[in-house]
């Protein structure tokens, strides 16, 4: 069976990395397993970047450097994403649509999210047969499929 590949917004991986969220424990266990494979691109990894900075999250240089490399550990940034001839559902929030490119690009499984503008895109995308979009814990209690 192959190994799934997975989009994970950055509130994903905020609950993942900054605050250890519990809920997200079994994604973390499973990242570290090499059952599955978090996958990103350049800018979507330069909106974590960035996120790391707001203030609201406290973190200084070294807290920022440590959680930026963390990411690096458990998300694979991919170099040579081409742009799929595939319409895509549009989101509601711009910022977010790179996510979804992504997830088409990377022939991921399922983006995990909690933003509501990308869930509500849920049945569009499995519909189409395109990817699941879900939130981290409906992945890991196995509402996904595996591929």
């Amino acid at each position: 069976m192959a190994i799934p590949r997975l989009v994970l917004d950055t509130n994903v991986c905020l609950d993942l990395i900054v605050f250890s969220d519990p809920r997200v424990a079994a994604l973390r266990d499973a990242l570290r397993a090499g059952e599955a494979v978090a996958v990103t691109r350049a800018d979507c990894r330069e909106e974590w970047l960035r996120v790391l900075r707001y203030p609201r999250l406290g973190l200084d240089d070294a807290g920022q450097r440590r959680h930026a490399d963390t990411f690096d550990t458990f998300v694979t940034c991919l170099d040579d994403v081409t742009p799929v001839d595939v319409r895509l559902p549009r989101c509601k929030d711009r910022d977010d649509q790179k996510f979804l490119e992504l997830a088409l690009q990377a022939r991921a499984a399922a983006l995990l999210t909690r933003d509501d503008d990308l869930l509500a895109l849920a049945r569009r995308t499995r519909r189409d047969g395109l990817f699941d979009i879900l939130v981290p814990e409906a992945w890991t209690a196995g509402a996904a499929p595996a591929a």
